[in-house]
């Protein structure tokens, strides 16, 4: 029997009511179903699911974020066409296992034994052979041999001879049966532990999602679910310490509470890291605190091992931060900020002020995570080896497939991992909401294997989620602090102090023998340092003098350059003085640390290299779009689980579907359906003498006669696949039933 692609023919209603009726039970229109939800499937792989609006704004700009939030892609398995594409396809396939399972249960038990001898010799795979047996005789041993092969059997007697018809891998018609049948309670098992019953509970009992904040105790009852909504998929955070019994489902356009039978309280987090940083390990010691008998269970949930209680599924999804406190200091980035320390709350906020009366300016500190391990690769160019590039001078072959072939694990570019310490993250914001992401590691960092360049506390900043960190790199002091970086820019800021500094340097370099010379070398220094600090400004080259540029830094020593200095004599005159600036910066550095009681640093090569990149970090830091940078001084970290709970009715049905699914293929794909008829009529024998041939006008008659105990075999293989097997199987069953020739 071959399954119909067509659908199912009704004799009553309108013409329009049967043609839908025979294209929603076609096997066309299940398979164009499937090939819709394959194509969503990948969408909903791809793309991000249930992301906030402002990530597909950054990613792909305010035109497809639209486009994606009108046909619900970035929730495609919540959207109610793929739901309604589901139902559609478990009523097609439905409508297709009742058409054809009568005539597959019909045919399942039919040998069709009342074939035509003469059809027989129209199979590809058939054979005659005379037998020394009874058509009786040889039809009992043919069946007897069969039936041990594991054949069903039937024997037919007719008057002219006997009928032998076997059928063996019936069960590859039950296959299809249950393939079909596994895809109906896939899709009814998705559709009961999808969104279409909370949707439902919308519609029905008036809830609606939640879109404000503040404590979960204060949302109203309309925007929770009851403990005994029968199918849920939630997160419930839980810090340690603490307990709770409300999760959360996140919905397009808000969120629903799903209040818990229990409370999950959170004992103990455990968290284990590979060597590149990523987890490689969570668990979460756990106690479930029965609401209506009081009962506390103890559970460990790991990642892919859930705990279950009264059908809920706990499991370990994810973790964060509990609320760990943190206490940050700040560093003055410009002349109205003052240093200070504050404390606060990962997850909360903290109000400054950035000056002082009435033009001070408002800002929202808000701390958004602490991370303890931070693993960073530290590796230069060419495999961790700083250089200017590639050799064009040397072409190394051989290297350079060793390089790709072999071990996945080798790369062009080699790494070199290292945990650079804990960090920081917060947000400013300002009074017209406007906020910049800031990310700043609690310890100095080595950012090479010299042993002279000087450790960097890394101040990282970006101004929108999807752009990498920017970095300010401050010089760790001999002290390991960027207390030398804070007075040098709080001495720079101030004239008296600039005016000390430039004094002690004139003076160390030319001594009070030579007052001309020191004079003119106090002029020099105090422009360049004056420069350098941004308290002069610098004047546009061909503009009026009112017109100048609010420049500091390096920047603005190079302006200057240009418009008062000639092209050509710019390199030595640059030369010179960015020479005194260093001499100054390092008399500056000097009395900020005789004015702090602490030793002055030592004239060597790391005080160079110090010194070099101290120069660089005052350079940046008027650049640095915010008042003030935190440094991390102190933490208590506080952890928390993220677990997801469900209540999925569906899964069983799903597991269930999974196994008729791999019990059809396997029967579909594996078994083939084979028939075999042999048709047994006693041998006739034509006498000697006797000719075949007519000559003449006159027609020769044969005298014919049967041969009694002979009889002659027809045999005929049918089967649904054509393989090599099949040919080998039917040499093997010529040979074995008609073993006994003539």
């Amino acid at each position: 029997m071959t399954v119909s692609t067509e659908g199912m023919k009704v004799n009553w209603g309108s013409r329009t009511l049967r043609a839908c009726v025979e294209l929603l039970s076609s096997m066309r229109f299940s398979i164009s179903l499937l090939t819709v939800i394959c194509i969503a499937s990948v969408i909903g792989t791809v793309l991000k699911q249930q992301e906030p609006l402002g990530n597909y704004v950054n990613q792909f700009g305010p035109f497809w974020a639209q486009v994606f939030s009108l046909a619900s892609l970035n929730t495609v398995y919540s959207a109610w066409w793929f739901l309604l594409i589901l139902a559609f396809l478990v009523v097609s396939t439905s409508l297709c296992i009742a058409r054809n399972t009568p005539k597959i249960l019909a045919d399942f038990s039919q040998l069709k034994e009342d074939v035509r001898e003469q059809s027989l010799k129209a199979f590809g795979h058939r054979a005659q052979a005379a037998l020394a047996e009874s058509p009786e005789a040889a039809a009992r041993r043919i069946g007897q041999t069969l039936v041990q092969s594991g054949w069903k059997v039937k024997l037919q007697q007719r008057n002219a001879g006997w009928m032998v018809a076997a059928k063996k891998g019936a069960v590859n018609k039950l296959g299809y049966i249950a393939a079909h049948s596994a895809i109906v309670l896939i899709c009814i098992g998705g559709l009961l532990d999808g969104d279409m019953i909370v949707r439902a509970q919308m519609l029905l009992n008036g809830k609606s999602t939640y879109t404000g904040g503040g404590l979960i105790a204060d949302v109203p009852a309309a925007h929770r679910l009851s403990e005994r909504n029968p199918t849920f998929r939630a997160n419930l955070l839980v810090s340690e310490g603490t307990q709770s019994s409300t999760a959360i489902l996140n919905q397009p356009g808000g969120v629903l509470l799903q209040e818990l039978p229990f409370a999950v309280e959170l004992k103990k987090f455990s968290v284990e890291y590979y060597s590149t940083g990523m987890p490689k390990l969570f668990a979460s010691d756990i106690i479930i605190h029965d609401k209506a008998s009081g009962e506390k269970t103890p559970a460990r949930v790991e990642v892919n091992h859930p705990a279950n209680y009264k059908g809920v599924e706990i499991y370990q999804s994810s973790f964060d931060d509990g609320g760990s406190s943190v206490t940050l200091k700040a560093i003055p980035m410009s002349a109205a900020s003052k240093a200070f320390e504050i404390q606060g709350t990962i997850g909360g906020i903290s109000a400054l002020t950035n000056g002082q009366g009435p033009g001070a300016e408002q800002l929202t500190l808000e701390y958004t995570a602490l991370r303890l391990i931070n693993v960073e690769n530290f590796a230069g160019s060419n495999g961790g080896v700083s250089g200017s590039g590639a050799d064009v001078r040397k072409v190394d072959l051989h290297q350079a497939i060793e390089t790709r072939l072999g071990a996945a694990n080798k790369t062009v570019t080699q790494k070199q991992l290292r945990n650079v310490g804990p960090s920081i993250s917060y947000k400013l914001r300002d009074a017209a909401g406007q906020a910049r992401e800031f990310q700043n590691y609690m310890l100095p960092v080595k950012m090479d294997d010299s042993a002279d360049n000087p450790a960097m506390f890394l101040m990282g900043v970006r101004e929108n989620p999807v752009d990498a960190f920017q970095y300010l790199r401050i010089p760790a002091d001999p002290e390991s602090s960027t207390a030398t970086f804070v007075r040098l820019r709080a001495a720079l800021a101030d004239p008296a102090q600039r005016e000390l500094a430039v004094k002690r340097y004139a003076r160390l370099a030319v001594g009070s023998d030579r007052p001309e010379l020191a004079r003119q070398l106090s002029e020099s220094a105090s422009r360049a340092l004056a420069l350098f600090a941004g308290a002069e400004a610098v004047p546009v080259a061909g503009a009026s003098a009112a017109k100048v540029k609010p420049v500091a830094g390096l920047q603005a020593i190079s302006d200057f350059m240009e418009a008062n200095v000639p092209e050509a004599e710019r390199s030595r005159a640059g030369e010179v003085l960015v020479r005194i600036l260093n001499g100054v910066l390092f008399e500056l550095t000097t009395m900020t640390r005789e004015q702090a009681g602490l030793k002055p640093l030592p004239q060597d090569e790391k005080t160079q290299a110090f010194m070099s990149q101290m120069v660089l970090s005052l350079s940046d830091a008027p650049h640095y779009p915010a008042p003030m940078a935190f440094e991390l001084k102190d933490f208590k970290q506080v952890q928390a689980s993220v677990f997801q709970v469900a209540r999925a009715p569906g899964k069983k049905i799903v597991y269930l579907g999974c196994a008729f699914l791999i019990l059809g293929v396997f029967g579909m794909l594996y078994i083939r359906e084979r028939r075999l008829w042999v048709w047994l009529a006693p041998q006739k024998h034509t006498p000697e003498g006797s000719n075949d041939d007519s000559t003449g006008s006159g027609h020769a008659m044969h005298s014919v006669s049967e041969s009694a105990g002979k009889s002659q075999a027809t045999m005929a293989l049918s089967t649904n696949r054509k393989t090599m097997d099949g040919d080998k199987e039917f040499e093997m069953l010529k040979t074995k039933l008609l073993q006994a020739p003539l």
